[in-house]
């Protein structure tokens, strides 16, 4: 069991949380939940040791091993994937080094006699009681086995791991992680830059072969799927609920009704007492009476209400301008980068007013598939986009292309028109950017604030083709929502591309499936392509 006591955290006169306490014990699957700044992550980093609390401490065994991945990692560049992953094994190699040294030593050596060779059977027999205990494992073949969960081919092991995207070196640093076998795992959104099938595995391995485990995720189906506890961080305190994600959610419902009818009858409360103060102030008959009500209201404590509730915020697209009948027409499209063909002789028809996802593992084709839409690739084969298509995308990198020395409020400034002019910071507000937030310069927002931005310009742009790669990362829910409201209304063509199962339920009404070189279509919702995956698999599997 591991401690979290009196944790509290305070820095620049702000107090984040203070005297947070609870108990990780094993097998404890526990989701951190809050909005974005209400201290998730730092009290993650306090949990791992790589941060301090202001007051309070971790307590816990000593042997006990806890692993952290946090968001933001860079592996480093001078060793092959196979070799960086290795080092998860890196203290059990230590040790069979060392005993092979010392019993060499101990047959060259005469000095039966001496101290040094007393301390030196001492310490073989201590290293061998310790390096024998650990189970006979094939590390070679474990390695293997995670890699390849996690999404990377064979071919990929002797490779360098520079070559890789930032995503893919935090697949390396999680194999790492979970081979070591900890006693607790602390993942910051360890399901960015994945696709589908390796999230899925990862969800295995965390369920059936992890001990307790600490996740912060803005993938709901991920959370759901992984957890047995959610603590939830909001307004410098926490909330335990011995529930998975959504039951919590239910739980919280009932919870804030709960503060809000409590805070509404105080208000009342205090409005009475405030308007006998108010008619009776002065009158010399009722001066204890009105002395006494205003000392009652000055200690007070003023009940809170956890978390401004913005559900009923709904934001829309522009009206579309009417496209033709087939906005994307693609007929034996076929693309490689030199000997690696990305895919051959592909075809899709998608027709206006459709909403598609286009699915499968990283590097088989999706993100090309767009380049080759938005004319920014070479390719083979015939690609029409249809009389009046006009497309607004939404790059991967699309947060990186805004201008970092205008403000929050100047970006979504130049590009409003009409009505919407008077509405920028209801907009902004929307996407949690208040007060202050909206004078901040591009270039000091975080990534997931510059993601924010970047769609609420997406947002006000009159186009009728809409095509989104990978819009959800560095999003929190509440705001993955209130995009998937406005998606869902939207009047025009919406080609997606996510891992983020959650967020394509209900919206894609059809499946795009990348793999192979080859690209299937599938006339079902995500929900229905999953179940045929999983089926697809069962059989492969007793074949």
């Amino acid at each position: 069991m591991i401690n979290v006591n009196n944790i509290s955290v305070s820095f620049g006169g702000t107090t984040l949380f203070s005297d947070v306490s609870f108990s990780i014990n094993e097998n404890d699957k526990i989701a951190l939940m809050g909005k974005n700044g209400a201290g998730k992550s730092t009290l993650l980093k306090i949990i791992a040791g790589v941060g301090k609390p202001t007051t309070g401490n971790i307590s816990g065994p000593k042997e006990a091993i806890i692993a952290y991945l946090p968001q933001h990692l860079l592996t480093r560049d001078n060793v092959t994937v196979f070799e960086e992953t290795s080092k998860a094994f890196e203290e059990v190699y230590l040790m069979r080094d060392e005993l092979e040294s010392l019993n060499e030593q101990l047959n060259t050596r005469t000095d039966y006699e001496t101290d040094e060779y007393m301390q030196l059977i001492e310490r073989v027999s201590e290293l061998s009681e310790k390096f024998y205990s650990i189970e006979e494992t094939n590390y070679d073949a474990e390695v293997e086995k995670v890699l390849k969960g996690l999404g990377f081919e064979r071919s990929d092991f002797g490779r360098q791991t520079s070559e890789f995207s930032g995503g893919w070196r935090m697949r390396i640093e999680l194999a790492k992680i979970l081979l070591k076998k900890p006693d607790l795992i602390l993942l910051d959104e360890p399901t960015n830059h994945m696709d589908i099938e390796s999230i899925q595995w990862l969800e295995d391995f965390l369920v059936h072969s992890a001990k307790a485990v600490i996740v912060i995720s803005h993938d709901r189906a991920f959370v759901d799927n992984i957890t047995n506890r959610t603590i939830e961080v909001t307004m410098g305190r926490i909330y335990d609920y011995k529930a998975k994600y959504s039951h919590y959610l239910e739980l919280r419902k009932e919870r804030r009704q709960h503060q809000l009818k409590a805070y509404e009858e105080q208000q009342r409360f205090i409005a009475d007492n405030q308007e006998f103060i108010d008619r009776f102030r002065g009158t010399y008959s009722k001066t204890l009476q009105v002395q006494s009500r205003v000392k009652m209201l000055e200690k007070l404590e003023i009940i809170e209400i956890d978390e401004v509730d913005t559900s009923a915020l709904r934001l829309k697209f522009p009206p579309s301008p009417r496209s033709g009948q087939y906005p994307v027409i693609v007929e034996e499209l076929s693309k490689a980068y030199g000997d690696h063909v990305v895919f051959k002789d592909a075809s899709m028809v998608i027709e206006r007013g459709e909403k598609v996802a286009f699915v499968g593992k990283n590097g088989e084709g999706k993100s090309t598939m767009i380049k080759a839409i938005m004319g920014e690739i070479a390719y083979d084969g015939s690609l029409k986009v249809g009389h009046n298509a006009k497309i607004g995308y939404f790059a991967q990198n699309q947060a990186a292309l805004l201008d970092e020395e205008l403000t929050v409020f100047e970006t979504i400034d130049q590009i409003a028109v009409g009505d919407v002019r008077v509405r920028i910071k209801d907009l902004l507000g929307a996407f949690m950017f208040s007060g202050d937030d909206t004078t901040k310069k591009v270039k000091v927002l975080s990534g997931g604030e510059k993601t924010r931005l970047a769609m609420i310009k997406l947002l006000l742009e009159p186009v009728n083709v809409l095509i989104l790669d990978e819009p959800t990362n560095h999003l929190d829910m509440k705001t993955k929502d209130i995009i998937k409201d406005a998606l869902q209304d939207f009047d025009g063509t919406l080609i997606l591309v996510s891992h983020d199962r959650d967020f394509l339920d209900g919206l894609a009404k059809k499946v795009f499936e990348f793999g192979n070189k080859r690209v299937r279509e599938h006339f079902e919702d995500i929900k229905g392509f999953l179940e045929y995956k999983k089926m697809s698999s069962l059989k492969d599997i007793e074949r």
